[in-house]
């Protein structure tokens, strides 16, 4: 018995060692949450580090081209992010995005590019030809892309994030916007793209009640937003009307682009369907960040186009 005691003794440090071991990705931050959603940034930030989660900026990374590159040349794109993935190579860690349209893009490119690997190994070849042209780090196909939200589920814990809650948003209903990206352009997306749960499970690890609509897995209409632009608000006029109807406080989506159509653009959405909507619109990490007891202001709601002040009067703030 002592023997065995001693040798728990032993192993104890080691084990409480990779229980403590803290949580790391290479960070890649996309355009607009740079920009036009600077709160999604702030939002980020302070959710991870409320968490204990650490992120390595990619500061050299580029633009994903949100899709449009391949409009011109489908190498151009895939060099592009072949370049912002090595990055993360480097740093032998998973590349982790907030922006779903980023994490769409680059892992897509991620996951053809490690499949060429096998049946096309000159086209890497011819990748990583142009990247050494340019003195950047060549391909390897060595590591992962994450969304945030799929991070925080697989690797984090939906258990964890719960026992991290110190404000129930208990009586807050949410209808979840997943957007195009997030649930079609990767293979390896741990979720069902026609019912996908994974937003779902994180308003009710967090003490929200998720509002089921039909138009939560659809797109928002910003694709169409320079060419088509009545189509675009019309498209997202009837996502916003759908879940008031079925009794929403609020949307929370995972992508910056679905948010500007969805939230900043709301007002013209209005004009265009001829109906008053004023639905708030929040980043996924900005919800879970109120429950784990971030201030509104670090989260910059303020910035928000639709009012919040609905939702954080419902959580008592």
């Amino acid at each position: 018995m002592i023997k065995q005691l001693l040798s728990w003794a032993i192993a104890l440090p080691k084990y409480s060692s990779m229980l403590s071991q803290t949580l790391k990705y290479a960070y890649f931050p996309g355009c607009v949450a740079q920009g036009a959603c600077r709160e999604l940034t702030l939002s980020t930030k302070a959710l991870t580090q409320a968490l204990g989660i650490e992120l390595i900026e990619l500061k050299k990374a580029a633009c994903c081209g949100s899709g449009t590159f391949k409009e011109d040349s489908q190498l151009l794109e895939d060099t592009v992010n072949a370049r912002n993935i090595a990055l993360a190579e480097d740093l032998n860690l998973p590349l982790l995005t907030h922006c779903s349209t980023c994490q769409g893009v680059i892992g897509h490119v991620n996951e053809r590019l490690q499949e060429s690997q096998i049946t096309n190994p000159a086209y890497i070849e011819q990748v990583n030809g142009l990247l050494h042209k340019e003195g950047c780090l060549p391909y390897r196909g060595s590591t992962k892309v994450q969304h945030l939200l799929y991070a925080l589920i697989a690797d984090y814990g939906l258990n964890e994030i719960t026992k991290r809650v110190t404000r129930q948003l208990t009586g807050l209903k949410c209808a979840a916007f997943y957007g195009c990206y997030l649930l079609r352009a990767q293979k390896s997306i741990p979720d069902d793209p026609y019912q996908p749960e994974a937003m779902e499970n994180m308003f009710r690890a967090v003490g929200a009640t998720p509002i089921y609509y039909r138009g939560r897995t659809q797109c928002c209409g910003w694709p169409l937003a320079s060419y088509a632009t009545t189509q675009s608000f019309k498209m997202a006029g009837m996502h916003i009307q759908e879940a008031l109807a079925l009794g929403a406080d609020c949307m929370v989506t995972p992508c910056p682009l679905c948010h500007l159509n969805l939230d900043s653009r709301q007002p013209e959405v209005e004009k265009v369907i001829g109906q008053k909507l004023g639905l708030p619109v929040l980043h996924l990490p900005q919800l879970i960040a109120l429950a784990v007891g971030i201030s509104p202001q670090e989260l910059g709601l303020e910035r928000h186009i639709v009012s919040t002040k609905s939702v954080l009067q419902k959580l008592g703030l």
